[in-house]
């Protein structure tokens, strides 16, 4: 039966996303209703500038006062779209004490905070959903958090970052440095005036955290996951990448331990085979590959950012939480009963491509090859060629590596260093997807 008294929605933030939020609520009302079974209303719309023209949103909607807002005793579900932690934080904290249910795309504060936040939830028996944090308009989270709930997930990775995927894809298919990448990105709208949660791979860490607490069901924090930005991969990065039949994607890599005891996060680019799914990930899409123990491999892909599309995973959210309100039960909370630990990058078992500038002399290469069998470390493949500058006394050495503990691996590189015969590291990247 349809219930007639609608179900009052307050919008915290009208940004991009909250605009685009509050266009579809009016614009597809009916469709709405009839998919909830109750009619839903956008009660109040909180801003920082009321000043600003907000087509289609009635001006007597728009306050400053976000806290009074929530407080008034009649809004039944909370949109959070403001981003960053503070006044976030304390919006989602203030609804469920006025038993309001929180829709969010916060994927800062949950990293951060997620555990007091379902917490909270929890003791006022209320929602918190927040699909919209993590791959923009692809169903990643409800599908990890319910569908595979009866699975066990050993191995997420993917590409959760549009803007770092779009200049990695325009270095790889034009040839492009970042510099020039950055800027197109830039103009495009893709990259932000200050790109550094993106290059540096801040963002991507944050949702490594928020999938990495579901896929495992244990807690992982914004500190926990490992994490190294992209601003330092070069075109000759990519000519390698290419002559090994890769390319370059900035990866975030979430793995179960092999005897089940540990976990670990990180975030880092990486060259991938071509023959891999992800490798065909282009432009500024997402895409995340899941490896379950029953379901075997899944992969989700879709646009990752953007107005529409993080809208569109709100709406469900929302149309989610009006049904469980109109059922009077709750979706599911957060699951961490495994309390795993986190191990440290250094216990992490992965490949090396190492590119060394070294002297173009007899017994370089016996020199290099003794510094990694001192650390444990065996060698794939060595390329060496002379140096496109034409410099005469040099060489270039690339090292790939077969699998061993990050540890080790990063202890060799130092000792390369320290080598004579080695004039520089010109660059290391790790190779994954094998």
């Amino acid at each position: 039966m349809m219930r007639t008294r609608p179900l009052k929605v307050a919008l915290l933030g009208c940004g991009v996303v909250g605009s685009e939020v509050a266009r579809i609520m009016t614009t597809h009302a009916d469709d709405l209703t009839a998919r909830i079974g109750a009619p839903v209303e956008l009660a109040g719309v909180a801003v920082r500038r009321p000043s600003k023209v907000r087509e289609g949103i009635d001006p007597a909607l728009v306050t400053t006062d976000a806290t009074a807002l929530l407080k008034r005793g009649d809004i039944d579900i909370a949109i959070e779209v403001i981003g960053g932690i503070e006044p976030a934080r304390t919006l989602i904290t203030t609804a469920f004490e006025h038993g309001i249910s929180v829709v969010s795309a916060n994927k800062a504060l949950l990293a951060q905070d997620g555990a007091a936040l379902h917490a909270a939830a929890e003791q006022h028996g209320l929602d918190l959903y927040y699909e919209a944090a993590v791959a923009g308009a692809i169903p990643l989270v409800r599908p990890m958090r319910e569908s595979l709930a009866g699975d066990k997930i050993n191995r997420v990775m993917g590409i959760v970052n549009g803007t770092t995927n779009f200049i990695l894809d325009k270095m790889d298919s034009t040839g492009a440095g970042y510099q020039e990448a950055l800027d197109e990105a830039t103009a495009l709208g893709y990259a932000e005036a200050d790109p550094t949660a993106d290059v540096e791979g801040y963002d991507a860490a944050a949702k490594a955290a928020i999938l990495a607490g579901i896929a495992f069901h244990t807690r992982v924090r914004l500190d926990d996951v490992y994490r190294e930005g992209m601003t330092e991969v070069s075109a000759a990065d990519f000519a390698s990448a290419k002559r090994m039949g890769c390319t370059i994607k900035l990866l975030a890599i979430l793995e179960r331990a092999a005897d089940g005891e540990s976990v670990t996060a990180r975030v880092h680019p990486a060259m991938i085979p071509l023959t891999h799914p992800l490798a065909s990930v282009r432009e500024a899409y997402n895409a995340v590959f899941v490896e379950a123990e029953a379901a075997g491999r899944l992969m989700f892909y879709g646009p990752g950012a953007g107005g529409s599309p993080t809208a569109s995973a709100v709406l469900g959210d929302l149309v989610a939480v009006c049904r469980n309100k109109l059922a009077e039960v709750t979706g599911p909370g957060e699951s961490a009963y495994t309390q795993l630990p986190v191990s440290p990058m250094g216990d992490v078992v992965t490949r090396y491509h190492i590119s060394l500038d070294v002297a173009d002399k007899p017994g370089v290469l016996a020199q290099v090859a003794t510094t990694f069998a001192e650390h444990g470390v065996s060698i794939d493949t060595v390329r060496q060629q002379g140096r496109p500058d034409g410099v005469g006394n040099e060489a270039s050495l690339v090292v790939v590596t077969h699998r061993a503990p990050d540890a080790a691996l990063s202890g060799t590189v130092e000792a390369l260093r320290k080598l004579d015969t080695v004039r520089g590291v010109a660059s290391i990247m790790r190779v994954e997807g094998e």
